[in-house]
């Protein structure tokens, strides 16, 4: 009996250190999560329910072209970064972990760009892709004798250049993440492998890989809902999704439903829109993960 009085004591004292954080994140997560859901269903007057509107905030979403646009938009965004944004990283990490000198100088080279502003890049970049035939890439391509670009102003790259700006930022943090999980492979594989006279593709298929699958497997499901919630990319580099909306994301579309229509309950069926594909997409690729397990 004094055992169990004991083990009550103990977890009731964790849930009493735990407590601080539960409230806070119910407070900043949940409440305005419901909150969201909610506002949803209501018509509004700017910010303010007015009355009880069921499900015709999102048959009104539907039905606006913006929001199909938007839809298909996000869908290639998250095409784009597994194209662009999630090999590199593995490679770069493979790339450290063969290096021998100046290791450290490239792992700071790589991740410094990661402690840059988010804003700060995507201005940077917006001056790179600059339309203009004096702006920086166009004048030099104006070195090598080609025709200026029209970088963001052409609705078939936008999507493609906004995805490179967010690889170029966020690329050095996952490299590294892959470079640790290299470094805690068993070395007596390898040993093993090139004894068998297993070349370094043969390696790479057989050993490296398998052992950094995990990785991958968490690192792609993150990076998926990372880019289901571009933002400010295409706000600041194609001033609100321009043109002509070939860059509009849907959290972009929910924030000018919220701050240039004024229309809130579209907003917020936007945002729950969107958060049923992101849990959609995880429970589908967590399925099919525990399928190729079991």
């Amino acid at each position: 009996m004094k055992k169990i009085v004991g083990v009550v004591k103990k977890n009731i004292g964790g849930w009493l250190i735990m407590l601080p954080s539960v409230v806070l994140f119910a407070f900043f997560v949940w409440i305005p999560l419901i909150q969201n859901v909610l506002l949803s269903f209501y018509d509004t007057v700017g910010f303010e329910k007015k009355s009880f509107a069921w499900f015709r905030n999102y048959v009104r979403v539907f039905q606006d072209p913006i929001f199909i646009k938007a839809l298909t938009n996000t869908f290639f965004y998250a095409f784009w970064s597994i194209i662009i944004g999630f090999l590199l990283p593995i490679g770069i990490g493979l790339l450290l972990s063969e290096l021998v000198h100046g290791r450290g100088m490239f792992r700071i080279g790589i991740y410094f760009p990661s402690i840059v502003s988010g804003i700060a890049v995507v201005i940077m970049w917006s001056y790179l892709f600059d339309p203009n035939p004096g702006a920086v890439l166009n004048s030099v391509l104006a070195f090598f004798g080609r025709e200026p670009s029209t970088f963001l102003s052409n609705a078939k790259i936008t999507i493609p250049l906004i995805v490179l700006t967010m690889t170029w930022r966020g690329c050095g943090s996952t490299a590294l993440i892959y470079l640790s999980a290299l470094q805690s492979a068993d070395n007596a594989l390898y040993e093993a492998a090139r004894i068998d006279g297993a070349k370094a593709r043969h390696r790479m298929i057989y050993v490296t890989l398998p052992h950094l699958k995990p990785t991958i497997r968490m690192l792609f499901i993150l990076q998926i809902i990372s880019v289901f919630q571009v933002f400010y990319e295409p706000l600041v580099m194609t001033k609100g999704g321009g043109p002509n909306g070939a860059s509009v994301s849907m959290l972009l579309l929910s924030y000018q439903y919220a701050f240039s229509s004024f229309d809130a309950s579209a907003s917020a069926a936007v945002g729950v829109i969107l958060s049923i594909i992101i849990i959609a997409l995880t429970l589908l690729y967590f399925r099919f993960s525990r399928s190729e397990q079991d």
